[in-house]
């Protein structure tokens, strides 16, 4: 008596249809505003910039 064995087929995953991207997000995420002033740091920097030079 012959026992016949099923090959196991590879099965493929099918993954639901990805909906596609706005190409618009990348860009606004990209132009967030920031800081509309000048830092302390640069604020500082420059005050003595201006005081070795002899402007102040």
């Amino acid at each position: 008596m012959k026992l016949s064995r099923k090959r196991a087929r590879a099965q493929t995953l099918k993954l639901p249809a990805t909906t596609p991207r706005n190409p618009l997000v990348a860009p606004a995420l990209q132009r967030k505003a920031g800081a509309h002033r000048k830092s302390n740091k640069a604020l500082r920097r420059a005050a003595r910039s201006r005081k070795s030079a002899g402007l102040e």
